[in-house]
């Protein structure tokens, strides 16, 4: 495949300006990828090439507070997090639906997307970000417990900002490589802009924002609400890519899933990598994906899925 150009630009939403990376045909179809904590659009970079190289239109936005898009003072609660990616969907193709994908935070802003606007998406995608369903119901296992401790660590008033944004915020490139099997296979200088984003406190506020607003909004009367009652079933086709040496996340949260979704729901497994799957590993990562958002470009794609290093499992493998 011809190797294809990533470009930058900034797009203005009705209250929100966004920073986006762009890659491939303006008529293709329209893939949109969501970052996760602590990382920038950047992370989908490799992804994007070769997505684009096999003829989809992929745009990454760095999310609210991060990188290049606006920072506000609030709106960092899921309903609003959702609203920007539809609102930034409806901008660049009205009316039409739209492939999601999801890492992390990203991916738990896709699952939220796929239930309460299921007109938006065609086909969802995740990689390493549970159910939010399966997450609230296994987070409580002590292993998972202490994976997820740096939540409550978040929660604590200036502290957290303190450490992000220390030494010019290169906590936060140490914070992503500690996390990867293989680090040596992401140069530092490709992290740099990272650290250059979360050495600004206000966007080291922002970030910590997602988590202190998921925890405390959860006594919302909405929230409350949504915590008793069953999560609206997702309709689109989904693929889950969970990178097995996640740090933070435990295998068994991608079992199980079956119950939340109305159409085909499976598991894609990618041993050997750790959470940032996206930076660790983008060619496996993009072979999953194009597998799955576009099946028949799949055979043209330079890195098969079925020689990506991935293990299959149906999103119905039993629940432990």
């Amino acid at each position: 495949m011809a190797p294809t150009h990533v470009t930058s630009r900034f797009l203005e939403l009705p209250s929100l300006r966004l920073h986006l990376l762009e890659a491939g045909p303006s008529r293709g179809p329209l893939v949109l990828l969501l970052h996760g904590f602590p990382e920038l659009a950047e992370s989908w970079r490799e992804v994007m090439t070769v997505l684009a190289s096999a003829g989809l239109r992929c745009v990454a936005p760095d999310l609210r507070g991060y990188g290049g898009s606006d920072i506000p003072d609030d709106g960092y609660d899921l309903d609003t997090l959702t609203d920007d990616v539809v609102r930034l969907a409806e901008r660049l193709r009205p009316g039409e639906r739209v492939h999601v994908v999801g890492h992390d935070w990203g991916g738990v802003i896709a699952y939220h997307l796929a239930m309460h606007h299921p007109e938006r998406v065609d086909r969802l995608a995740v990689v390493n970000a549970p159910h939010p369903a399966v997450m609230s119901r296994r987070v409580w296992r002590p292993d998972q417990l202490l994976r997820s401790s740096y939540v409550g660590f978040f929660q604590l008033p200036w502290l957290p900002e303190r450490l992000l944004t220390s030494r010019g915020g290169r906590w936060v490139p140490h914070a992503i490589r500690a996390a990867m099997v293989h680090p040596e296979r992401v140069p530092p200088e490709k992290l740099a802009p990272y650290a250059a984003n979360f050495a600004r406190p206000a966007a080291a506020r922002a970030a910590l924002a997602y988590y202190r607003c998921a925890v405390r909004g959860r006594l919302a009367p909405r929230a409350l609400k949504r915590i008793f009652s069953p999560p609206p079933p997702i309709r689109a086709p989904f693929r889950l890519v969970w990178a097995e040496r996640d740090i933070a996340l435990g295998r068994h949260l991608a079992r199980g899933l079956e119950r939340y979704f109305l159409g085909p729901c499976e598991v894609r497994y990618l041993p050997d990598v750790g959470h940032f799957a996206p930076l660790e590993a983008p060619e496996a990562v993009a072979a999953l994906l194009l597998e799955h958002l576009a099946p028949e470009r799949a055979a043209q794609s330079a890195v098969p899925a079925s020689h990506a290093g991935a293990s299959t499992t149906p999103g119905a493998s039993p629940t432990p």
